[in-house]
Order: C-alpha cells, then sequence, then structure tokens
C-alpha cells in the first residue's frame, strides 16, 4: 500500500523561459534529486551511517512515523530489525515513544518529515524532549525546498521553528559525506538533536575539500577575496559551484561552511567577517525569516561588526509546487542565480 503522504505526483512542468507547448515535460516532484547530471552520489548516507554505527552502539535504536523508506532507515531496519519501531502516521506519538526510549537508556535516531516535527510535533518535542535534556536524535527529510509537492510538504520554515528551543542542536549537513560524518558526531552529544536530512542518492561534493564534520564548528572550504558565503545545507554546495562560476568574471567567492545552526560557531563567523573588504552573504535553503541568516545578522549586530550584508534565502511565503530545478532558479537558489545576485552586489 503507497503511503499516503507519498502520493502520486506528475506534474507538468514549463520548460525554459516560461513558455508551454512542445518544451513541457512531465515530472515527479518528490523524487526529484538534487544532484546534477553526472554529479557523483552515494546512496542512504543517513540508513548507512546508522545501521554501521550500531554495530558497536547497543542502545541506538530507530523509530519512524510511517517513513522507513523515505527516510533512509529502512537501510537501518534491514540490518537491525530487533532494534527498529515503525509507529505509525503519529508523529506525537513518535516523539513521546523516543522521549521513553531515552529515559530507559536507549538513544532512539527518530524519523518523519520535517514538516511533520516541526508543525505536528513541536509541543511533544519541546516538553518530552528538550526541556527533559533527552538522548534523542530527530532526523528529518525534505527539509526547506527538497520538494516539489507544494506547503504541505517544503519545510521552508523548520529552523526558524527550533532555534527558539532550549537545548536542541540543530543541524543542516551539505553533502553524502557530512551526512555520514554528522552521524557518529550527533550520536556522541549527550542531548536532543534535530537534523536536516539528504535522502536517497546524495550528492558528493566535500570529500574533494579535505573536510570533516565537527559539531558546533563551522569550516572555511575555500577561501576568495571579494565576497564571502556563509552557508549551511546543500546551499553550500550551490555556493561552491556559484565560485566556480564566479571565477570568469574575476570575483574571488570565499565559502564558509556552518552545518551547525545550534550551537553556532559565532567566532569562526565573526573571524572571517572581520576581513576587509568583502561583501557577506547567507545562503540557505530556508525562509528569510528565523534562520541562519537572521542568526549570522545577530552574531555581527552584537559584536559591532558592519558589513555589507545580503541574503541568498527563500521568501517569506508559501511556495509553488513543482520540479525542483524551475522552483530552485524561480526562488533565486540555483548557483546561476546566486552567482547573478552577488555580481549585482558587489
Amino acid at each position: 500500500m503507497r503511503n499516503k503522504y507519498e502520493r502520486p505526483a506528475r506534474l507538468r512542468e514549463q520548460g525554459e523561459g516560461g513558455q508551454g507547448g512542445a518544451s513541457r515535460l512531465t515530472t515527479s516532484a518528490m523524487i526529484a534529486s538534487l544532484a546534477a547530471p553526472g554529479q557523483r552520489t552515494k546512496p542512504a548516507p543517513f540508513g548507512r551511517a546508522l545501521a554501521a554505527l550500531a554495530e558497536t552502539r547497543p542502545e541506538i535504536v530507530g523509530l519512524t512515523a510511517d517513513l522507513g523508506k523515505y527516510t533512509d532507515l529502512h537501510v537501518f531496519a534491514e540490518a537491525h530489525p530487533d532494534r527498529f519501531y515503525q509507529m505509525g502516521m503519529s508523529e506525537q506519538l513518535l516523539m513521546c515513544a523516543a522521549a521513553g526510549m531515552a529515559r530507559e537508556g536507549f538513544m532512539p535516531f527518530a524519523t518523519t518529515y520535517a514538516v511533520f516535527a516541526a508543525r505536528r510535533a513541536y509541543d511533544f518535542i519541546c516538553l518530552a524532549i528538550a526541556e527533559e535534556k533527552l538522548n534523542v536524535k530527530i532526523v528529518c527529510a525534505l527539509p526547506g525546498l527538497t520538494t516539489g509537492y507544494g506547503p504541505s510538504h517544503q519545510a521552508t520554515e523548520d529552523i526558524a521553528i527550533f532555534r527558539g528551543m532550549p537545548d536542541l542542536a540543530i543541524v543542516d549537513p551539505c553533502d553524502a559525506l557530512d551526512v555520514e560524518q554528522a552521524v557518529p558526531a550527533i550520536a556522541a552529544h549527550d542531548g536532543p538533536v534535530y537534523m536536516r536530512l539528504l535522502r536517497g542518492n546524495v550528492p558528493l561534493v566535500l570529500d574533494e575539500y579535505d573536510y570533516s564534520f565537527e559539531l558546533g564548528r563551522a569550516k572555511l572550504i575555500r577561501d576568495g577575496a571579494d565576497a564571502l558565503v556563509v552557508s549551511s545545507g546543500f546551499m553550500t554546495m550551490r555556493a561552491l559551484e556559484a565560485a566556480k562560476l564566479l571565477e570568469a568574471d574575476r570575483v574571488g567567492l570565499a565559502v564558509l561552511h556552518c552545518p551547525t545552526i545550534k550551537p553556532l560557531d559565532e567566532a569562526t563567523i565573526l573571524g572571517e567577517a572581520r576581513r576587509r573588504g568583502r561583501l557577506v552573504v547567507v545562503a540557505e535553503n530556508h525562509t528569510v525569516v528565523g534562520g541562519l541568516g537572521e542568526a549570522v545578522a545577530g552574531v555581527l549586530m552584537r559584536s559591532g561588526v558592519s558589513v555589507p550584508f545580503r541574503q541568498v534565502a527563500l521568501p517569506d511565503a508559501f511556495l509553488d509546487a513543482g520540479a525542483l530545478p524551475t522552483l530552485h532558479t524561480r526562488y533565486g537558489i540555483s548557483a546561476e542565480a546566486m552567482a547573478a545576485s552577488i555580481k549585482t552586489w558587489l
């Protein structure tokens, strides 16, 4: 039986230039990959990393709200069937069950879609998990604009919702390597974590930059003299692509990857922002309201650092349904759109 959340979506999308007719394509909004044609990917990095970690961590259990296949938790379930719990279509029950297991000494990894955790289960996460500082890891697929199903599935405001929750760490990985390395790191962290999940065939990018994930640390991926992009999630991948595009115009773009939104690595951000003569741009797969952009702006303001500042982010609006490449261009978070915006701001 098909999961009710995974209803079929065959959407008619306009081709280049927004014209109909022969250029119209039929695409699936849900299964579209973030990877460009020919880009290196790794399948199910979260599920594989969790299954491997559980070999030596018997306290790890996996729970999901009828979305094991769509959060890659099915990989863990196949490897450790006696430690997998299917809670059905009840996100509140999922979070309370995870809290109960944590109280008994287990380390639950609870998966669902980001919209369902942020909107439906917020109070249960706050009171049952975060207030009690329980060791629950909440890992959620379809963050921001990673699906074309429209507002019911696009978690464009999840970070804004969770940033104000005390004692909850927030992680937004860039690629397959980031996801793989984040899993043992958040398991080593004593306390609740919310991690945005890239699932399926996830692009592999950061292995080319001698990168390693550290919870609470931002990493300078590449340097540049003209502008600094502070980014999280797959927008770091887009920033790196934009940097290559801007090289043709002799624009040097630095990219500072911030996979941990909370606690934010303020010292590294301030150190890079204080370098004179650079525009500071925050790029995130999230609404302009309440996410990494406003977090960085707050750090700069409280520290008295005055720099030219811009955001590449999603608008404060309910977004359209459609194919991801179309939507990313429409809302300015494609590499090409980011490069064009930065050229305009310099």
